[in-house]
Order: C-alpha cells, then sequence, then structure tokens
C-alpha cells in the first residue's frame, strides 16, 4: 500500500496503523510525516532487522510501539540511541536478542518500557535505570535475562507505578533486601516478580505500599504465612493476589472483608487447616479463588455460596471431605468448579444441582455416589466433565449424547453399566474416557460417528464384546485407542489403519484371532510432529485487569489470571512389563502397540519393521508362527519388545543387536532355534530369563551351548572320550526295527527269485533233499 498522500500531511501527529500486513518498508513512505510524535505499528508483517537509523527523521517522535511483529537481531546503538527523547517505548512480542544497550540510561524523558516476550540477554546492569527517573511503567519479563538484579535501583523513583520483572528461566534473580531496611519514594500499582528466586518473607519493601491493585509473586520459595497484611494494608484495596508455587505455610486465617478484592491465587503451597466459616464474608467480590495443591481439610463452608460474582474455584488436590453444600451447587454464575483429589461424598447431581452456567466441572477422585441424572441438562454451555474414580453408577443417559458441547467426557473408573449410549452428535469431543466400568453389549455402530476431533479413547476393562465397529475408523485425528481387557472377536479390522496419527493402540487381553494387519506398519506410532501439543494442559484466562488503571499514557496492556482448565489427559498403558500412567506432555512423545493375550495367527508381518519411532511393541501370548523378521532391526526407538508365549521358530536376527534403547526384551516359550545375539550393547543385559523355553536355542546364557568354533571347547581328554562315545551310541529299539525288517525283505527276495526262474528252483530242491 502507497502512503505518497499521507506525505502531504506535515502536520499529522498521530499515526496508528496496527494489526495490518505492513512490512518494514512502510518506514520509508512516512518520511514526509516531520511532525509525527506518535507511531504505532504493533501486529503487522514486520519481520528481521528494523531500519531504527530511519526513524531519525522524527524529531518530535515521542511514542513508539514496534510490539507484535517478528522483528529479531540486536538493537542497533546509532539507531536506538537517537531516539533519546522517546517517552513510551514498546518492543514487546518479538525476537530481539542481546544485550540492552546501554545508551538507554540516556533516555530521561522515557515514562513507558516494554522489551518484554523476546531474547534478551545478559545482566541488567544496576547503572542502566537510576537515570530514568520519569519511569512510570517497566517491563522486562520473560526474556533470557541473567544475574542478579538489585530492586533498590528503583527507590528514588518517585512515579514509578508498575514494575513486571517475570523470568521463565531460572537464571534471573531479584534481590529485594539489599541495601537492609532501604524504604522506597514510589507507591506502586501493579508489581510481577514471578520465579525471580525469592526466599524467605515477602520483600520487606511490600509494607509501604498502600496503593497496590495487582501482585504477581507466583514461583518462588517464599515461606511464612499467608500475608493478611498485604490485603490490609492498602487504602485502594488489592484486586489481584497471585502466590502460587511457594511455601507458605499454616492456616488462612480470618481478615477484614476485602470488599474489592476479585482474583486469589495461593495454590500449591503449604496451608492447612480448615477453611474459615466466613470466609465467604471476608472476600464476598472474589471471581477467580484457586486454593489447590494445599493441605486443606474439613468441610467446605457454607458461606462459600454467598460469594455472588465468583466464576472459578479450584480447591483440588486436598483434603476436604463431606458433602458440597447445597446452596452452593444452586449457584447459576460459577463457570469453572475444580474438586479433584479430596474426600467429598454424596450424590453431586441431586434436585439441588443448577449450575447452569458451568462449563468445566472437574470432580474426579472423591468418593461421589448416585447416577448420571437429568439435571445436567441444565448445563448447556458444558464442555467438560470429568467424574472418574468415584462411586457412581447407572447407566449412561441417552441424553448425554445431545450434550454438544462437550469436548471431555470422563466418565472412568466407576461402576457404571449397561450398554454404551450413541455419541455420534458429540463432533467437538477430543477426550473420551469410560474405561474401568461394567459395561456391556456391542459397541455402537454408531457410536462415534462425528466425532472427528477425538483424540483419545479409552474403554478398557469393561465387559463389550462384538466386532470393532467401522465407525472407529472415522476418528482420523485419533492418536490413543484404549480396547484393553474386554470379550471383543474377530478378526482385527483393517479399517482401524485409517486412523493414521495413531500413536498408543492397545487391543491386549481380548479373543482377537487371525492375522495382524499388515498395513498397521504403515501408522505412526509416534512419527508425528514434536510440536503438537495435543495432550498439554491449555489455559483460560478468567480475570483481566487494564493497565490504564495503573499507567495512564497512551499505551495499553492487559494482565490476566489463569490457571489449567483443559486438565492433562491419563492413560494407562503396558511398556517394560509393568502397567504404568502417563499422563501430560509425555503423551505427546509415547507410542505403542499392544496386542497381546489375543489367538492370533499367521507369520508378524515385516511391515511392522518399519515402525522406527515405536517405543513399546507386545505381541505375546498368541499363536503367532514363522520367524521373527530382520526388519525388527530397523525399529531404532523401540524400547520395550516381547514375543514370548507364541510359536516363533527360527533363529533370532542377530541385527536386532543394533537396537540401542532396548531394556525389554523377551522370546520366551517359543521354537526358536540357533544361538541367541551376540552379548554386546543392550542384549549384554539380559539374561536366561528372556530365552527360556525354546530347547533348540544355544549360547554362552544357556544350558544347550552351540558346537561352532565360535566357542571352542576347553573339556578335558575323559570328557572328550565320552562325547564320543555318546556320539556312537546304538538306540537298541531302531537296531532291533531295522534288523527284523532287513530280514523279512531278504527272504521276500529269495522267494521271488526261486518262484520266477525254474532252474533255481530246482537247484533249492535238491539241496533241501541232500
Amino acid at each position: 500500500m502507497c502512503f505518497k498522500g499521507l506525505s502531504k500531511l506535515k502536520k499529522l501527529e498521530i499515526l496508528n496503523i496496527d494489526y495490518n500486513r505492513f512490512n518494514k518498508s512502510i518506514v520509508k513512505q512516512l518520511s514526509g510525516l516531520t511532525s509525527l510524535k506518535a507511531l504505532s505499528v504493533s501486529n503487522n508483517d514486520i519481520e528481521g532487522f528494523f531500519p531504527f537509523r530511519e526513524l531519525s527523521i522524527f524529531e518530535n517522535l515521542v511514542t513508539l510501539d514496534l510490539s507484535g511483529n517478528r522483528l529479531n537481531g540486536s538493537l542497533p546503538m546509532q539507531g536506538v540511541c537517537q531516539l533519546n527523547k522517546l517517552q513510551e517505548l514498546d518492543l514487546s512480542f518479538n525476537f530481539f536478542q542481546g544485550i540492552l544497550p546501554s545508551c538507554l540510561n540516556n533516555f530521561t524523558s522515557l515514562r513507558f518500557l516494554d522489551l518484554s516476550h523476546n531474547l534478551f540477554s545478559g545482566n541488567v546492569s544496576s547503572p542502566l535505570l537510576p537515570n530514568l527517573k520519569s519511569l512510570e511503567y517497566i517491563d522486562l519479563s520473560y526474556n533470557h535475562l541473567e544475574g542478579s538484579f538489585s530492586f533498590s535501583s528503583f527507590a528514588n523513583h518517585s512515579k514509578l507505578q508498575a514494575v513486571i520483572l517475570g523470568s521463565e528461566t531460572n537464571n534471573f534473580e531479584v534481590e529485594t533486601e539489599y541495601p537492609v531496611g532501604w524504604v522506597p519514594l514510589f507507591q506502586l500499582n501493579a508489581l510481577e516478580l514471578s520465579n525471580c528466586k525469592l526466599t524467605g518473607d515477602l520483600p520487606g519493601f511490600l509494607r509501604y505500599q498502600f496503593r497496590l491493585r495487582w501482585v504477581d509473586l507466583s514461583h518462588n520459595n517464599l515461606t511464612g504465612s499467608f500475608p493478611n497484611w498485604l490485603l490490609e494494608n492498602n487504602t485502594i484495596p488489592l484486586e489481584s493476589l497471585l502466590l502460587t508455587n511457594n511455601s507458605l505455610k499454616c492456616q488462612l486465617l480470618p481478615f477484614k472483608p476485602q470488599i474489592r478484592i476479585r482474583a486469589l491465587d495461593a495454590s500449591h503451597n503449604q496451608l492447612d487447616g480448615e477453611l474459615q466459616e466466613s470466609v465467604g464474608h471476608m472476600i464476598p467480590n472474589i471471581m477467580f479463588l484457586n486454593l489447590s495443591k494445599n493441605s486443606f481439610e474439613g468441610i467446605l463452608p457454607s458461606s462459600i455460596a454467598e460469594m455472588s460474582f465468583l466464576q472459578l474455584l479450584d480447591l483440588s488436590n486436598n483434603n476436604f471431605s463431606g458433602e458440597v453444600p447445597k446452596q452452593f451447587l444452586a449457584r447459576a454464575d460459577l463457570s469453572i468448579l475444580r474438586v479433584s483429589n479430596n474426600k467429598f461424598h454424596g450424590e453431586i447431581f441431586s434436585s439441588d444441582f443448577n449450575l447452569t452456567n458451568m462449563q468445566f466441572l472437574y470432580l474426579d477422585n472423591n468418593q461421589f455416589t448416585g447416577t448420571l441424572s437429568n439435571v445436567i441438562l441444565r448445563n448447556p454451555f458444558l464442555q467438560v466433565l470429568d467424574v472418574s474414580n468415584n462411586y457412581m453408577s447407572g447407566e449412561i443417559p441417552s441424553f448425554i449424547g445431545n450434550m454438544t458441547n462437550l469436548m471431555e467426557l470422563m466418565l472412568g473408573s466407576n461402576s457404571f453399566n449397561g450398554p454404551l449410549p450413541s455419541l455420534e452428535n458429540l463432533r467437538y469431543l477430543q477426550h473420551l474416557n469410560l474405561g474401568r466400568n461394567i459395561f456391556t453389549g456391542l459397541i455402537p455402530r454408531d457410536f462415534l460417528n462425528s466425532s472427528s476431533e477425538l483424540l483419545a479413547l479409552d474403554m478398557t476393562d469393561n465387559r463389550l464384546f462384538g466386532n470393532v465397529p467401522n465407525s472407529i475408523s472415522r476418528l482420523s485425528e485419533l492418536r490413543i485407542l484404549l480396547l484393553r481387557g474386554n470379550f471383543l472377536s474377530g478378526l482385527i479390522p483393517n479399517h482401524l489403519c485409517h486412523s493414521t496419527q495413531i500413536s498408543l493402540m492397545d487391543l491386549s487381553n481380548n479373543s482377537f484371532s487371525g492375522p495382524i494387519p499388515k498395513c498397521f506398519g504403515f501408522l505412526q506410532f509416534g512419527e508425528i510432529k514434536k510440536d503438537q501439543n495435543v495432550f498439554g494442559p491449555s489455559i483460560y484466562l478468567e480475570y483481566i485487569l487494564n493497565s490504564h488503571d495503573t499507567y495512564p499514557g497512551q499505551m495499553m496492556k492487559y494482565w490476566g489470571v489463569g490457571t489449567v482448565v483443559h486438565e492433562e489427559t491419563e492413560v494407562e498403558f503396558v511398556t517394560k512389563n509393568r502397567l504404568d500412567s502417563y499422563r501430560g506432555e509425555i503423551l505427546n512423545f509415547l507410542s505403542g502397540l499392544d496386542l497381546s493375550c489375543n489367538n492370533l495367527t499367521g507369520e508378524i508381518p515385516y511391515e511392522l519393521g518399519m515402525l522406527g519411532w515405536i517405543h513399546a511393541l507386545n505381541l505375546s501370548h498368541n499363536q503367532l508362527t514363522g520367524s521373527i523378521p530382520k526388519s525388527f532391526s530397523n525399529l531404532s526407538q523401540i524400547e520395550s519388545l516381547d514375543l514370548s508365549c507364541n510359536k516363533l521358530s527360527g533363529e533370532i536376527p542377530p541385527e536386532l543387536v543394533e537396537l540401542n534403547f532396548l531394556a525389554v526384551f523377551s522370546v520366551a516359550h517359543n521354537n526358536l532355534s540357533d544361538r541367541v545375539p551376540d552379548m554386546k550393547a543392550q542384549f549384554g543385559t539380559f539374561d536366561e530369563v528372556n530365552y527360556e523355553d525354546n530347547p533348540f536355542l544355544c549360547g554362552p546364557l544357556l544350558k544347550r551351548k552351540c558346537n561352532t568354533s565360535i566357542e571352542p571347547s576347553y573339556s578335558s581328554p575323559e570328557s572328550s572320550r565320552e562325547s564320543e562315545a555318546k556320539r556312537y551310541d546304538i538306540n537298541h529299539v531302531v537296531f532291533i526295527a531295522s534288523f527284523i525288517t532287513s530280514y523279512i525283505m531278504i527272504l521276500l527276495g529269495f522267494a521271488t527269485v526261486l518262484y520266477i526262474n525254474p532252474y533255481w528252483r530246482q537247484r533249492w530242491l535238491y539241496f533241501i533233499e541232500e
């Protein structure tokens, strides 16, 4: 796009072209705007090195925003240092790198500085900041900064209102207590020091702050009691306090009612005791409350129902017990409720249940009872329903199939029974867990026809029978298929190969028969792009604070309070001879195929050797015949290979010694012959148990030694003679049978000659008479 017309606007002072697709050539096209004071080109298509030198024509420039592009490289001294009249500079969300230029110390008019979310490195030197006395807002968070920074460098910055120094590495440390007893001139509105290696009590300078509205001290090692004084110390009440992942202890003591606080996160600490009965009165306007991963106990106070603005409540991973208050279950505005991993009991889906705005409901790992009653239909926006690992029972009602917004349906490890319902209308469903229940009958043909987004399907340990329906093949995005421990039968259908992105498949402990499909060798089984984090947690921003509340200038920033909403997927899979539980991001890398404990016949397909990324392969306890494919030497990532308890014959391919990651290997209870692979690399860690009950196998580990030149005999002359004697031993049964047979044949031959030739017959009679 051409800006020649704009160049005539000699008096233009403010230009905002955010959220377009301009590239860096735009700077030259704006060269005629000599009166420009504010230039904002954030979130465009600008990449590479930015021509800072060309900005020198804008002598009156005081505001520059280049955030949200793909700019990289270091900040050039000659270009950046000429912009020392700037009052607002935003370079956030780019790829700038290198150390911060020392000339920033000359930007004495600078009020707003945001260099966050880049790749800047090195130390933040103390001389860099003292001259920036006009500074009101500074954000250096989420870079690669290192070393120690003294917070007292800001001591004389009386205009300072917001300091954001959060780090995502463990190399940056903020020192807050040196010199001892220092008193700041500033009054902050916003402070973030997350993951900055803070230890001990909360920073002492906070006791001199009375206008704080947003504080984030997460991911440090702060100790002591919960800081009630921080809530009560501010004349402008604190709105957001984030203390997650520290070492705060003791009880959450009562404090004066905090009318304005909206977000409180004290999760992942060591807080204990019972919640005060009056907790609902102390923070009546709270919107976001996260007390998970502590040691709270006792019943949930009924006053929690009086938090009339509450949208997110996370009490998971504590020791709460009793029933969830009925008054609380009647709340209509709660969007996210997580009470996982506690000791709550009672019937949760009673007639009192009226959480009509609920989107994410996590009740797993408790002691809830009852059935899935139709009160769930009062939640038309429900996206996640997790009641796994409880004591719930009854059949799955058919109306579940009409809850079209469901993305996760987790019903595993209960006592649900009856037939499976049709879920063909749940087209957004990504995770379905029905395992470890008492479901019976066939898998419906229309079970998941429309669930094209399904990633994980777990129906292990039920009482399902019949064939695997064709509808499973329509799950083109499926990564995990677990059908272990049912009564499924028939051939393993070739249509399972249509799920080309599969990484974990467990069909073990069923009654499948026939051959292993050759097309399994063409499935992904781990060969998936590693940047696809489909099993990691996701963040849901619930409470947002506008930076205009802390900084009144041209720039606008938002801070959010987030929590994990989509919990990490968890599955059980047998590998290395044990049943382990895997959850979260590791599932992006784990791959395995388990067909053990069926009635499979035929030879092992050569094509299975093409699964170069698979980690675990279990074909044991079947009736497979033929030899072990030499192509298995191509399973370069295999860690567990179990071929035991079949009818395999032939040799063990010596090329298998090239499998450098093989930790578990078994070919026991087969009919294999010849010598075992050389005891080198991983095969040097295996013993006789891995080869037992193969009577024709030989080798150093086994009782049967191989009679080859590779294994010379060092036996004594006596033992040699014994071996030689054994070599010529005569089997008496065979000898007698052979002798009698030979005698009869000779006698019959002699009689035949006499019968045919009369001359010899006469001679024989004369011989007898004489």
